[in-house]
This record gives C-alpha cells, structure tokens and sequence, in this order.
C-alpha cells in the first residue's frame, strides 16, 4: 500500500465545502470573511502563515481539509485552529502596475505537521458569532479532528470562505501533479477587477502586476459560483484530476507552479501532469520540465492553453521571494503566435522558447473554442480498451482553450486525435492531440484542453464550467482508459 492509499484509508470529512458565503457589492470578494496564506506551498516542518480580515471585526476558525478521495467524499479534516480574533484589515492602494497587494497583520501561524501528506490543502475559514464549544482553546492551539466540533449559541449567521495552499515534497513519487496556481493569480479579480486581464491599457499587455498577497475572489472568468470564493481555480479545473488519481490509488505527489523553479524538483517522479488551465510558466519552471524530459520523465500535458506566457517571479514589498507575477511575454520563438502577440500587444520583455518543442502542440489563434475531441488514430495504445474507431468523438470535450500546429520533426510525432473548434460557435480553429518521443524511452502526451479532467471524475465540492458555446458533458469512461493508458505506460 502506498503512501496515498493510506491516506486515503482514513475517514473522510461529509462537512468541508462552503454553506454560507456572503459576497459584498464588487461580486467578487466576501470582506465578511476572507483571507491568504504567507506561501503558496509548504513542507512538512516548515511554517504557514495566515491573514484574515473581518469585516466587522469577528472570531474565526480555521478548519484545514486535504483535498483527496475518502471514499468519495472528497477531502478529511486534518486539524482545527482557533479561535482567533479578526479585525477588518485595509484594502491596499493600487500601486505601480496596477497593484493590489496586502500588507495585513497576521492572524495565525501553523507549523505542518510531519505526518501531512502531500496534497492541495484548504482552509475553511468560519466567523463564531457566539459561544465556542471547550474544544476550542483560547490560545489559538489546534484541537485533534475528534474535538474538532463547532457550534454557536447565536442566532447571528457564521459565514465562510477559503485559503488555499499546498503541501509539496520531494519523495520519488510516481506521479508528479503540478497545480495551475500562477493562473489562479493572474485571473484573480480581487479586490474589485483587478486581474491581469482587467488593466485599461489593454489585457494583454505586460503593464500589470498581481499579488498572491490577497485572498483569491469569486472565481468568475466563464461561469460564476460562489462556493470558490479563496479557492482560487482548484475547484474548477483540476480537483477531478485529483480525486481520480488518488480514487485508483496512484502514488502522486504535489506541486505548485513555484516549485517546479527549483531545477530538480521533479526529477525523481516517472510522469509529470499538467492540469487544467495552465498558461502562466516562469521561464525556470519551463527549463526544469525540458530537463525532466531529457531525463526521462514522461510527459502528460492534460491541460490547454499551457505554457503560453512568460511569467517571471518577484519578490513582494518585504522582499518574500516569488510573491508577484507579470505578463512578460509571449512563449513560442519565432512562431507567429507569439510574433503577432509581440505586434499586436508587445513590446515586452522577454520572449519564451517554442513550446511546441516541449508538449508536442502550440498556443494557436483563436486560442479560445469548443467542440468535441475526435479520434484520428484507433489503433494506437492509448485507445487500447476504449473501443473507439476513426471519427468516434467525446462530445464537448475540447475547450475552453486548446492547442495545435503540431511541429512535424519532433520525434515520433503521432497525431491521435484532432478536430475543430469553434470560437464563440463561429470562428473555425483546428486543434490537435498528440504523443512524440523523449529521448530515453520516455513520451509526452497532449491531449489539447482545458477540459480533460473533467471527463475523469465529479467529486463533492466540483464546479462544473462551460463556455464558448460548448461543454463537457462529464466524467466519460473513454477519457478515464485513454488516461489509465497512458499512465500505465508511464509509471511501469
């Protein structure tokens, strides 16, 4: 049994989404209640820090759930702090570049225990507006799970939103999933639309700045739900990835986009996974998944939209590394993708690589669409159990972005699936699915869409997303072998 088996083993938690949120008038953020954390990732053994602002000033708890399977309830209780005392904090000024970044006092720290499984890790936070239960203590101390029980003697409500973070490592895991944070932060619209895409000189120019000191808002992009308020777009687009992996027990370790800066992070896992919308790379995250590849590590792009902008790191107003991010350029070389980016929306100040060279496929215009991913090439492996035939198709499967204009000299290219979608149910665009050669025997896959783990699972707590005139049309059995498949080549 490994080390996710196990985890998996132990009681889940029926109780861990939000019931109660209260967004204030922008939409988008809930002043009731909402906070960040100090990091995007963690350690077992390292310190996390939280700021909470409440508005009015309140008592609140944190509860801290792992996102995992439990037996299908979708995450376990991990610990309880609290209670605390929150104040409203400021709403920072917009700086330079269009910057809104907190500087609010902290409100709790916690030290992750060692026995903290790898995983994306939530922390409900809930206002107590009338007496606690003695499992509380006064000191701010956690509480074991079994304590762990809330309750008020007000007829005031509690209200709720989220911090997410996550807990990485460095063990041999076979599986590697990278979570898609960077683009959290850069369509994070708080406090009141101020993302990377709301700047009134353009979105997508390099003239803003975003902070991951702030709480992440309402999600509200291609659909709104206020049950993601602080999640950033864990729940959205890439929790079904997890919940399936650890529901057939794979060995999988977790990172943020920040990790994979560290050059050998990855190296001793046999697949890296890229999940759901995954546009924003720094060009050190870029370098450590080429190095993984000419390593040997086999390559899984189940995202869309990957590796499209250039987005260096750089420290906040107290010089805590890796804080804030910006739009610095196109990925892509000297293809006319990022050549018309750099015409239409530049200059900028960097320029990425040819991604095409790395996960099989390009960033191509119009990058945005839907429609159904078809099978071109049956008879390949990664179709073996799925029974489908030339022209078979996953309806709704690809979108709300994907990638094509596959360069036909990677080695051992194969295109298996390809198609086209329609931008706003007009605009033709082809995409492509493809497989090419590493070279040690390993491969890289890219299956060309956002959407692709939504085919896998709907846990408790998913969101389900359309746009563009088309959707997935849930979990889908050919998209769970075509990835079984893949990762049975891929971990043997």
């Amino acid at each position: 049994m490994n080390l996710i088996q196990k985890e998996n083993s132990l009681p889940g938690s029926n109780d861990w989404q939000l019931t109660r949120m209260k967004p204030d008038g922008s939409a988008y953020r809930s002043a009731v209640i909402e906070g960040y954390c100090s990091r995007q990732s963690v350690k077992a053994g390292e310190v996390l820090d939280f700021y909470v602002s409440a508005k009015p000033a309140a008592k609140f708890k944190i509860e801290i759930f792992r996102t995992g399977y439990y037996g299908g309830k979708g995450a376990r209780l991990m610990t309880e702090l609290g209670p605390f005392e929150a104040k409203e904090q400021p709403t920072p000024p917009v700086g330079e570049k269009r910057l809104r970044e907190c500087q609010w006092e902290k409100s709790a720290s916690f030290t992750i225990p060692s026995d903290w499984v790898s995983g994306v890790y939530l922390g409900r936070l809930t206002t107590l507006p009338g007496v606690r239960s003695p499992g509380f203590s006064p000191s701010g101390e956690t509480t074991t799970p079994e304590r762990a029980e809330a309750r008020t003697t007000s007829d005031e409500p509690y209200w709720q939103s989220y911090v997410v973070f996550i807990v990485t490592d460095e063990r041999p895991a076979d599986i590697l999933l990278q979570c898609s944070d960077n683009t959290w932060q850069a369509y994070n619209k708080w406090p009141d639309d101020y993302s990377l895409y709301t700047d009134p000189k353009g979105n997508q120019g390099s003239s803003a700045d975003v902070s991951f000191d702030r709480p992440y808002a309402k999600y509200a992009q291609i659909y709104e739900n206020p049950q993601s308020v602080g999640s950033g777009e864990w729940l959205c687009f890439e929790f079904p990835m997890g919940f399936w992996l650890e529901q057939q027990g794979y060995d999988v370790s977790y990172c943020s986009n920040v990790d994979m800066i560290t050059p050998d992070h990855g190296l001793k896992c046999k697949a890296f996974i890229s999940v759901g919308h995954d546009e924003y790379w720094d060009i050190r995250q870029y370098q450590s998944v080429e190095k993984m590849k000419d390593a040997g590590v086999n390559l899984l792009f189940l995202s869309g939209n990957s590796v499209c902008w250039v987005t260096p790191f750089s420290p906040n107003a107290q010089g805590a590394p890796n804080r804030r991010i910006f739009r610095g350029g196109p990925y892509g070389g000297d293809y006319k993708y990022a050549v018309d980016r750099e015409k239409d929306y530049g200059p900028y100040p960097h320029r990425g690589p040819d991604e095409g060279y790395l996960m099989g496929v390009r960033n191509i215009d119009p990058v945005n669409g839907g429609g159904d991913w078809v099978c071109s090439k049956p008879e390949h492996w990664i179709f073996e159990g799925t029974g489908m035939k030339m022209g078979d198709s996953i309806p709704g499967m690809i979108g709300w972005e994907y990638h094509g204009d596959a360069p036909r000299d990677l080695p051992g290219l194969e295109i298996v699936a390809g198609g086209t979608a329609f931008q706003g149910g007009r605009n033709p665009q082809h995409w492509e699915a493809v497989i090419f050669d590493g070279p040690k025997g390993n491969f890289i896959f890219n299956a060309s869409t956002i959407w692709w783990a939504q085919g896998l699972s709907k846990p408790p707590g998913h969101m389900p997303v359309w746009s563009h005139y088309s959707r997935p049309h849930g979990t889908d059995k050919r998209v769970q072998q075509i990835t079984a498949n893949l990762l049975k080549r891929a971990i043997k």
